[in-house]
């Protein structure tokens, strides 16, 4: 076992890389979750104590699934069941442990993006990982390089049209016995869906959390394809997601 100097050691040498997209107004949103919106609540000035401090301080306001976020198990129900038929505040993400796990890259569309009608298969998700292979308890992480759209939100929703997994690619996935699942667009899985099918096996049948509007153009350009990955929702209790802000570990 490492001591705890040879673990700060290790860490102070490796280099972090951010895989959260920035909170602003009028930044991306699904059109059925609520914008994310900031408003001071105290400007310097307003209070000043007997030695001339001030300080200033805001409200924020966001829907759970808006922004870098994960979805916990509770996001979705299938015939009004949950993941193994448990009761969804059980399952909120509250009761999540934070993430801390071997992470892998699939980059879809290296230097470039995927098209809008693109659906990545099991075969192409692979292939692109290979001589990787997904081991239970990782996080696998799919760029698709929608997230350079993050300042243009209407090109980033694009009408609710994106690329993204194939249900073929999430049992893929889940069949390795994968925790988490992400990517840098707003669904994961290609849109529109009628059914949703991905989020609707990742979360119900298989019990794998899924993470949407990731960055992940930094880790890209690093050509990294394995780290260390963490993150960590909000205790909200009973929540069906939350904001998160991941990082990747690079030696």
């Amino acid at each position: 076992m490492l001591s705890l100097d040879a673990l700060l050691a290790a860490l102070r040498a490796a280099r972090l890389l951010d895989l959260a997209q920035p909170c602003y107004p009028g930044m991306p949103h699904w059109p059925t979750h609520p914008p994310f919106a900031l408003a001071a609540t105290k400007e310097h000035g307003d209070f000043v104590l007997a030695n001339g401090a001030s300080s200033s301080a805001e409200l924020i306001a966001l829907g759970t699934h808006v922004g870098t976020h994960i979805d916990a198990l509770c996001h979705f129900s299938l015939q009004g069941r949950f993941h193994r038929g448990l009761d969804a505040r059980a399952l909120g993400v509250d009761t999540l442990a934070p993430l801390v796990a071997r992470g892998l890259l699939f980059d879809a569309a290296p230097g470039g993006e995927l098209g809008e009608d693109a659906a990545i298969g099991a075969e192409e998700l692979a292939a692109g990982l290979a001589p990787l292979e997904p081991r239970p308890g990782d996080v696998v992480l799919v760029r698709t390089g929608w997230g350079r759209r993050w300042r243009h939100p209407r090109r980033f929703l694009n009408g609710q049209r994106q690329p993204g997994l194939s249900p073929g690619a999430a049992r893929w996935l889940s069949a390795r016995g994968v925790r988490a699942v992400g990517a840098d667009n707003v669904a994961l899985e290609r849109i529109p869906s009628a059914e949703m099918p991905v989020h609707v096996h990742l979360l119900v049948e298989a019990g794998v959390l899924i993470l949407e509007c990731l960055n992940l153009e930094a880790l890209a350009e690093a050509g990294a394809r394995e780290f260390l990955f963490f993150a960590a929702p909000l205790r909200i209790e009973g929540a069906t997601g939350s904001p998160v802000r991941p990082f990747a570990l690079l030696p």
